[in-house]
């Protein structure tokens, strides 16, 4: 794909650095989009420097690869965030399998957890790259979860709606959470349309980001569930072109990656690094073209903005 030509990012992430200010928090937000949350919201300036640097960033990162970014993230140790385009709708795909699996973690009972699910070939769809070596035989749902995490296993998400008694469920689950945004409505494969304007399996960056802080890092799961859940992101085979390869050295990564039609290409993370309060970061991406390919890369570029807008 030939992209126009700009700025390098290096020279992006140096005006970033450059313009750090000294606040703590920080939300960059340019006109509000069709398919924003909040249609008729005043859109919203930079708190400061460094936040208004990240924006420019960020948007001459949509110039060069074609594409609508919305990202949130957010350094729980100082309280300091940065947001773009952070309350516009998104199609969530697949980083969707990170709700199922936090909501399935809380209602289940370790007995649950350790019971085979039972499920067969007429249930399986496509891209179920573990569930299809197991139909008929069925999988513990703690497997089924490490399937839906580490392999982005179709089947398994759906085997996990199922746990959860459907959509409907999860989004019960969500609002408990506080999240009055995320639109919760159909299952794998079809919550990958993703057709501009259908606000049926969307959110929201700065929605999801609350979502995983709850899951992944509050006091809605315990200890051992908390760290069921992050060790399984940790495992993730679908990650490594994404977030963790904007991530600075030293950092590691556990997140979920999601695809869709329109170019679609999400991930949604936690950070961790020896010495540092976890930090939290989502990215969602679209194009305009239904049939458009997703960037790898851009992802990637974000998350550079990103960690040097938090100044990690």
């Amino acid at each position: 794909m030939i992209h126009r030509p700009i700025r390098s990012l290096t020279a992006l992430v140096i005006a970033v650095v450059a313009l750090t200010g000294c606040s703590t928090t920080g939300v960059a937000s340019p006109s509000t989009s069709p398919h924003s949350a909040s249609p008729h919201s005043t859109p919203t300036r930079a708190a400061d420097p460094r936040s208004e640097a990240a924006a420019r960033a960020l948007a001459e990162l949509e110039s060069q690869y074609g594409a609508t970014v919305g990202v949130y993230a957010v350094d729980t140790g100082t309280g300091r965030s940065v947001g773009y385009r952070q309350d516009d709708r998104f199609a969530y795909a697949s980083t969707s399998k990170v709700l199922l699996a936090g909501a399935v973690l809380a209602r289940s009972s370790d007995e649950q957890l350790d019971a085979v699910v039972p499920y067969t070939s007429d249930d399986l769809v496509s891209y179920s790259p573990i569930t299809e070596t197991m139909a008929g035989a069925g999988m513990p749902l703690r497997d089924v979860i490490a399937a839906a995490l580490q392999k982005s296993d179709n089947t398994a998400a759906n085997l996990l709606f199922r746990q959860l008694g459907g959509p409907a469920e999860l989004e019960k689950s969500l609002r408990a959470l506080g999240d009055e945004t995320t639109e919760v409505e159909r299952t794998e494969p079809d919550l990958n349309e993703a057709a501009p304007g259908d606000p049926r399996d969307t959110s929201t960056p700065r929605a999801l980001a609350a979502d995983l802080r709850a899951y992944a890092l509050g006091e809605e799961l315990p200890a051992n569930r908390r760290k069921l859940l992050v060790d399984d992101m940790t495992g993730n085979a679908t990650g490594d072109p994404l977030i963790r390869a904007g991530a600075p050295t030293g950092w590691t990564v556990s997140d979920k990656s999601g695809a869709a039609s329109y170019g679609t290409r999400n991930d949604i993370a936690v950070l961790t690094a020896p010495g540092h309060a976890p930090v939290v970061m989502v990215v969602l991406s679209r194009k305009a073209d239904k049939d458009a390919a997703y960037d790898n890369a851009l992802v990637a570029d974000t998350a550079k903005v990103l960690s040097t807008a938090l100044g990690l």
